[in-house]
């Protein structure tokens, strides 16, 4: 058994990675830590989770450990790592932007976690940066196109659940403002944008050009994006494409038919649809974005770098109804 910690268990991303490793088959779930829950049963801030643990948050750290998982916030967990003796034993998969763009603990360098592009140096890794999860559909929905040399300009929407802005409260996060309502935000000037456009690049794309909106959603998990490029190959020719791109990669489906936020809510699965109007191609992608945009994705880096299988423990059943 892998024996594995969570550091910053408490928020929305550090619960999901929670459950998932307690019912992995592969993983033994040895400590969650938070300094703000520190002494509580986990049982008792995850509610659902009563009867299927009798952990306790605490704010010690194991290093008796295969893997850390960092939960932590953006800007954190590199001054978290910073202040850890470096293991080499210890592998580590942080779901923060801190090391995205590049990085090391210790003399290990951080390798960028999404498996669809960088499966065998995952496979590899002692540290991984998990994508972001807007980035992760974005990029999902756009690579086939890059490594062919058929990426024009993208002119990109999205739309996110509540859950996407994590736990801390803020205006646009309250139930009452939320509720029934839907805006834009970050227009053209989303963090994401510049590690899509690293991923585009390294999948052959010259100087990708993204012009991406994201939405706030009236509901709690999930991703929807929409993108729209200039494309002259024909319908037949881009299933084809995307299909062998992604036909050794278990989590990311191509469907002949129109897509769903709910087909992917609950789950490690990213759906893909294409669809040509005259010379316009437009892709739509969903995801969860706490399950394949965060603690899923983190759980198959997991499954890659410690020699399991890669769908391990994410056979998830989604919230259709």
């Amino acid at each position: 058994m892998i024996k594995a910690g969570v550091i910053g268990g408490a928020g929305y991303a550090g619960s999901e990675v929670v459950r998932l490793l307690l019912a992995h088959p592969g993983v033994e779930l040895c400590f969650v830590q938070s300094r703000s829950q520190e002494g509580k049963p986990v049982a008792s801030v995850h509610r659902d989770l009563t009867g299927e643990t009798d952990l306790v948050f605490t704010n010690e750290i194991s290093t008796e450990i295969d893997v850390w998982i960092l939960c932590l916030g953006h800007g954190e967990a590199q001054q978290w790592l910073a202040n850890q003796a470096y293991q080499p034993h210890i592998k580590i998969i942080d779901l923060s932007h801190d090391f995205r763009a590049g990085g090391a603990w210790g003399g290990a360098p951080f390798v960028y976690g999404l498996p669809e592009l960088f499966r065998d140096p995952i496979q590899t890794a002692q540290c991984v940066a998990n994508p972001g999860c807007f980035a992760t559909a974005l990029q999902l929905a756009l690579l086939p196109l890059a490594a062919a040399g058929q990426l024009s300009p993208v002119y990109a929407t999205g739309i996110t659940g509540a859950t996407g802005a994590g736990q801390a409260l803020s205006p646009t996060s309250h139930f009452p403002w939320r509720h029934a309502n839907i805006s834009a935000y970050k227009t053209l000037e989303h963090q994401h944008i510049s590690e899509i456009k690293r991923s585009l690049s390294t999948a052959g794309a010259t100087d990708p050009v993204l012009h991406f909106v994201p939405w706030r959603g009236d509901f709690a998990r999930g991703i929807f994006v929409s993108c729209t490029t200039a494309c002259t190959l024909d319908q037949g020719t881009v299933f084809q494409l995307f299909d062998d791109f992604y036909q050794s990669h278990p989590f990311t489906i191509i469907s002949r038919e129109m897509i769903d936020l709910k087909m992917a809510v609950n789950t490690n699965k990213c759906f893909l649809f294409t669809e040509k109007v005259g010379d316009q191609l437009v892709v739509h992608a969903t995801i969860d974005n706490l399950l394949k945009g965060a603690a899923g994705q983190a759980v198959q880096n997991l499954n890659l770098m410690c020699g399991l299988p890669e769908t391990a423990g994410l056979q998830l059943k989604s919230t259709v109804f």
